[in-house]
């Protein structure tokens, strides 16, 4: 099974290296030395990782012929593939691979249905399913424990503890804060939609 588990940044400095958004929670084994990686667009790869280190905060990689800026800015935007056995698993019981993720069915704590996982987003500060509704819109949940409180692999579902709004509707919320605006004036004679005006 192959896994995107980086792409290509700008150049750095002029021997070669490159900067890498990280797509994968194992860097140090899919992207350490001597690793090789398939490439999209295939014609870029496949490459094989000479060097690693990180340099403020960010994972600079050198591959193997690349030694000049010209060749490391050619690669930009190249995405990293790697070989997985789909059968292996994260050393972490709390974590998974994408492809095990994907097609999960989503289901609040009550037990309502939300809908399908179709893709993964990795974002710098957490990731999101995206989550198909049966009418064909999609959801955001953020990947985190206090909203994702199961995943089971073997019945193929996530379960989810949403807090307000996260996938309501909006006519819900609307109108029952205007319930609340109702109440409001209804005890103090006031309009109070204006007064932060």
């Amino acid at each position: 099974m192959q896994l995107v588990v980086a792409r290509v940044g700008r150049a750095h400095g002029i021997k070669g290296e490159v900067t890498v958004e990280v797509r994968t929670d194992e860097p140090e084994l899919r992207l350490g030395p001597g690793a090789v990686l398939l490439t999209d667009p295939a014609s870029t790869g496949p490459l094989t990782i000479e060097t690693g280190r990180v340099h403020s905060g960010r994972l600079l990689l050198r591959f193997a012929g690349v030694r000049d800026r010209t060749g490391a800015e050619a690669l930009r935007n190249t995405l990293l593939i790697a070989e997985v056995d789909p059968d292996e698993t994260p050393e972490d019981p709390e974590e998974y691979y994408d492809h095990q993720l994907m097609d999960l069915d989503v289901f609040t704590t009550d037990g309502a249905t939300v809908g399908r996982i179709t893709e993964i987003s990795h974002l710098p500060s957490q990731d999101l399913f995206v989550v198909e509704r049966e009418d064909g819109t999609e959801v955001l949940i953020p990947f985190v424990e206090e909203i994702v409180v199961e995943i089971d692999l073997e019945e193929q579902r996530a379960v989810i503890d949403p807090p307000p709004g996260l996938i309501d509707d909006r006519a819900e919320i609307a109108s029952s804060r205007d319930a609340e605006e109702d109440e409001g004036d209804a005890t103090d004679g006031e309009d109070s939609a204006g007064a932060g005006a």
